[in-house]
């Protein structure tokens, strides 16, 4: 009977102490110091390089934050990591460039980004030859 109770005391204060780090989580997250509501954000600087993780400079009034952000490796850098586009399926490819081409328009803008409504892009006709129908092995007459 000693046990139980002993196993039930220490049940109750492991669960204890859990409510008591995730309060204090939570409290640590919601005091952020700012009552200021208009920020200003800057685009995401990468630490090195042109992609991956860096900081965002925040400003409000006197006030000034840094957030951690990233940057994709594959972002379109001509539109920026914080412009976001839905895009239209590729077009035909052009004789006289060699090139096809698709246009986004605006789906978010993060951060307050100046963003084009619409924008083009382009990329380079595929060489390979697809074939719409494939050889049917083995089903022809002998």
């Amino acid at each position: 009977m000693q046990v139980r109770s002993l196993l039930l005391l220490l049940a109750l204060i492991l669960v204890a102490a859990a409510a008591e780090a995730s309060k204090n989580k939570k409290e640590k997250t919601k005091k952020d110091g700012s009552k200021c509501e208009d920020w200003r954000w800057g685009p995401c600087v990468p630490n090195s390089k042109d992609c991956g993780l860096g900081y965002r400079e925040g400003t409000c009034k006197d006030e000034t934050k840094k957030l951690k952000c990233k940057i994709p490796c594959n972002w379109k850098k001509k539109f920026g990591a914080d412009c976001k586009y839905k895009f239209e399926s590729w077009g035909g490819c052009s004789a006289q460039t060699g090139l096809k081409t698709r246009s986004g328009v605006l789906k978010k803008a993060l951060y307050n980004a100046q963003c084009e409504e619409t924008v083009y892009v382009t990329k380079p006709c595929s060489s390979k030859i697809k074939s719409k129908s494939k050889a049917k092995k083995g089903k022809g007459k002998d």
